[in-house]
């Protein structure tokens, strides 16, 4: 689409001339004849520049009109060129507006050459201007996002494959897509995965941790403010849709945010456009959506806590991530990855990682999955007193008391009535995940109420 320059002068037949010129070169043009109509033109609409006289009704030699527009322009658009008309008895009152603002002056009458070689160097400088603030509101995101040099995808089962497959197809689509599954199952990672195998990866991967953004920052966070919009407001700011524009957003705990923010967040889903704060510019965006939940969807929609056509925009497909004691076959490659990142990150010696150790890690459930994997052998780096990683060092005492039940269970088996049986596998359960309701529950595959009838049956609470 061309770039619309707007152009303000009391003089028809200046802007006449003005919009024959820049017409020809393939601009789009809006005049106005005021600077209440400059000021209400730049407050709705986008403007590649502005071309203005000075003088106008009020005063017709003065220039102060024109210097009182200039600084009213100047904080509601930081970046936006503002090119001054001047006549040749008013070049001080032109140095004064460029200290109010102004990029630059043209003296009247003025030659085409001249003017047109200003509007396009200011135009080329300030969309530099603009990719330099952006790249660095950018920067100051990314670096929280930033994986260490070993962060391929681990997926030795044939679940996590058949997982990576589906993933790789969608990412030659542009649909939205839901990632669901417990937390630390690695959702943000194989969120990075879709977009470096789609055609946006050239431009931004934009993550939010929507749990995260308080709800009173929510619309500054997500859409950005202009300078001025609040008292904290010292600075224009981009926010996350912007910054990810023809790339990748993706929102993390997608159902932890409020009612207030989902309505908020489905206007910009449904039409692509937004306001910062402060704003009444209305900004047009292009981003690829994935969100990713550890939440039960329906039950919060049968709830009324999670509004069903945010859910449809959000959820065009989705995908189950499992969890990592569904992959068995993924613990020990994850292990030795992580082991060799933590050695590298701490000059350490490579930790290699004894039978012993495998053979507890793979009897482990796993409950706060790879992220729980990772800090295991973090801590099991430091904890070594040798080359081996063994299997105290993991620090995973319950698996103990777990063989140990298990063992009991075993010798007197044949003794022992199905009552017995639950009622050992609930006490065993409740000792390994610490007694947590929802991930012991979880874990036997009850409902909660299921869950609580059984405590109350064999008095386990």
């Amino acid at each position: 689409m061309p770039d619309t320059i707007l152009i303000a002068d009391d003089d028809a037949s200046v802007l006449a001339a003005l919009r024959m010129l820049l017409t020809s070169q393939k601009f789009q043009v809006v005049a106005v004849t005021t600077p209440d109509a400059v000021l209400e033109q730049v407050s709705t609409n986008e403007f590649c520049a502005a071309l203005i006289d000075l003088n106008y009704q009020k005063d017709t030699t003065s220039g102060r009109e024109g210097l009182a527009l200039i600084e009213q322009l100047r904080k509601m658009e930081e970046f936006l060129p503002i090119i001054v008309m001047t006549g040749y008895s008013s070049v001080e009152i032109a140095v004064e507006a460029m200290k109010l603002g102004a990029v630059d002056f043209v003296q009247k009458p003025w030659v085409n050459e001249r003017l047109l070689h200003s509007i396009r160097t200011q135009i080329q400088l300030s969309k530099a201007r603009k990719d330099g603030n952006k790249l660095a509101q950018e920067n100051a995101i990314l670096k929280g996002q930033i994986h260490g040099e070993d962060n391929g995808i681990i997926a030795e089962s044939a679940i996590m494959k058949n997982t990576l497959t589906q993933l790789q197809k969608l990412a030659q689509s542009d649909m939205s897509i839901m990632l669901t599954g417990e937390n630390g199952t690695g959702k943000s990672l194989l969120a990075e995965f879709v977009h470096d195998h789609s055609s946006r990866n050239m431009h931004p991967f934009i993550a939010v941790n929507m749990g995260a953004v308080a709800e009173s920052l929510f619309e500054s966070e997500m859409f950005g403010h202009v300078k001025g919009a609040f008292t904290d407001a010292k600075e224009s700011r981009i926010g996350r849709f912007e910054l990810a524009e023809s790339g990748t957003i993706f929102l993390d705990e997608i159902a932890n945010i409020s009612m207030a923010q989902q309505s908020k967040l489905l206007r910009v889903l449904e039409e692509r456009k937004f306001e910062k704060v402060g704003s009444s510019k209305t900004q047009q965006v292009d981003v690829r959506l994935i969100s990713a939940t550890n939440a039960d969807i329906s039950a919060m929609l049968l709830n009324n806590v999670f509004r069903q056509d945010l859910l449809f925009r959000l959820n065009t497909v989705s995908i189950h991530i499992p969890a990592l004691r569904e992959r068995p076959e993924d613990i020990v490659p994850l292990a030795k990855s992580f082991a060799r990142q933590f050695a590298k990150k701490y000059q350490l010696s490579e930790g290699k990682i004894s039978q012993q150790a495998i053979d507890v890690m793979l009897a482990y459930s796993w409950p706060g999955n790879i992220r729980e994997l990772a800090h295991v052998i973090e801590r099991a780096m430091f904890l070594r007193n040798g080359e081996l990683i063994e299997e105290q060092d993991l620090s995973l005492s319950h698996i103990q008391t777990q063989q140990s039940t298990n063992s009991q269970l075993g010798q007197n088996w044949h003794q022992l009535s199905l009552d017995d049986i639950e009622k050992q596998v609930i006490e065993q359960r409740l000792n390994m995940l610490d007694k947590n309701p929802q991930r012991v529950a979880k874990s036997l595959g009850l409902s909660r109420s299921a869950y609580y009838r059984r405590l109350e049956k064999y008095n386990l609470t």
